[in-house]
């Protein structure tokens, strides 16, 4: 099996949130994707942070509490996410994967974002490529 590479699993087909973007709209945007976090960038598509649907959950239970009206992705963002490269290793990453680690990762190259991994990509490269992933007994069986 060749040397397996986040760029083998990278999304790129999602639009990242921009700074400044309503709550409300990166919910949206969360949901529709099917996806539990999405990086933050400039104009330039550099990454500046990192939203996911925990920090949503709390920011949104507070401003409805307290009727603060619709707070931004820059008032609720992680301002220094963990981002890999292309080439990363997929082995090196799936082994770094675990309790309170990301499940998604933005792909940055160039100092720009070029695309995400998530874990539930991992996991399916894994599992299609063979790669350590052994299959119950009764799968084989059938």
């Amino acid at each position: 099996m060749r040397s397996l590479k986040a760029s083998d699993v990278l999304s790129n087909h999602i639009e990242p949130i921009r700074c400044g973007t309503a709550l409300t709209r990166v919910v949206k945007t969360l949901l529709a994707n099917h996806v539990s976090g999405l990086p933050v960038v400039d104009d330039h598509r550099r990454v500046v942070g990192f939203v996911s649907e925990q920090d949503c959950i709390h920011a949104l239970l507070v401003s409805n509490y307290h009727h603060e009206g619709d707070p931004i992705v820059d008032d609720v963002m992680v301002r220094e996410p963990v981002t890999i490269s292309p080439e990363m290793g997929l082995v090196d990453l799936a082994q770094n994967l675990g309790h309170g680690k990301p499940k998604v990762y933005p792909v940055v190259e160039n100092d720009r974002l070029v695309g995400i991994v998530t874990r539930t990509a991992i996991l399916a490269e894994l599992a299609r490529t063979g790669a350590g992933v052994e299959l119950p007994k009764h799968v084989a069986a059938e």
